[in-house]
């Protein structure tokens, strides 16, 4: 299975990092991307996994196979109201050059804490897609109380930049307007809860298009809720996944890890590496 967003340089991990990767190969979970929220967290979420390129599975798979961490770079919508330009350059220079950075992100508005302005969000979230289309990388979405922005800037990106909305929870309208300009479909934990009630928008995101992610260590998964998310728990999430969609098991863990795999366009950079 594959993990599509997670956050492992949180300080939440830093007492037992390894056992929790160790943990998530343990579980089938062979493909994980850390996603950055600024400057300092790219640069540490780079070297984390460059540290966890290739990971021994010890419990899944065939014996001696492996598994490997990627990152994101990018400015958090809460963020951008301590970054500067020469930040955004920063990343950018670390989206180009390193080889374990697959996107670019997390970027997007978040109306709902509004930690930043809303004209800075929108001003950001756009440099950050113009810097993708720049470096052919795809870009993490982050979007929350904010959807009438959020399809303005959807409707007006880059045609070649890929793009995911992460954690999804938002409208029928969103998503329409989502898949009609090529975004794949992230779902999270929340999909597990008793009160979510996005199961139409679960079933309406065609299979090519549908990613699975525990966005660890937060929104952990019943019957985890209430604990640290971790990247293993993404078996829930494809569980559930299945269960709404009614489809296997097995062909949601594969079409979702296909997915990401051609999302984040892993080939091509295990070419590079």
């Amino acid at each position: 299975m594959f993990d599509s967003h997670c956050h492992l340089t949180d300080g939440r991990f830093d007492e037992d990092r390894a056992a929790v990767l160790d943990a998530a190969l343990q579980a089938g979970v062979t493909r994980i991307v850390t996603v950055a929220s600024d400057l300092e967290d790219a640069r540490a979420a780079a070297e984390l996994a460059e540290n966890h390129a290739d990971l021994p599975r010890s419990h899944a798979g065939p014996p001696g196979s492996r598994a490997a961490l990627w990152s994101t770079a990018g400015i958090h919508p809460h963020e951008v109201s301590d970054t500067d330009d020469a930040d955004l350059a920063a990343v950018r220079e670390l989206a180009a050059t390193h080889p374990r950075v697959v996107a670019i992100g997390e970027t997007g508005l978040d109306y709902f804490y509004e930690h930043s302005p809303r004209e800075l969000q929108r001003r950001w979230f756009e440099a950050q897609l113009e810097v993708a289309a720049d470096l052919d990388l795809p870009v993490v979405i982050h979007t929350r109380e904010a959807e009438d922005d959020t399809i303005a800037v959807l409707r007006n990106a880059p045609e070649s930049v890929l793009k995911v909305l992460h954690c999804f929870t938002g409208s029928m309208k969103l998503l329409e307007v989502g898949l009609e300009e090529g975004c794949y479909v992230s779902f999270a934990g929340i999909i597990t809860f008793s009160k979510f009630d996005g199961q139409e928008a679960v079933r309406a995101v065609p299979e090519d298009r549908l990613l699975a992610e525990t966005d660890a260590p937060y929104l952990a998964p019943v019957p985890r809720r209430g604990k640290r998310n971790e990247p293993a728990f993404v078996t829930h999430v494809v569980a559930a996944l299945a269960d709404i969609r009614g489809e296997s098991v097995g062909a949601v863990a594969e079409a979702t890890a296909q997915n990401a795999e051609r999302f984040y366009a892993l080939s091509d950079h295990a070419a590079n590496d």
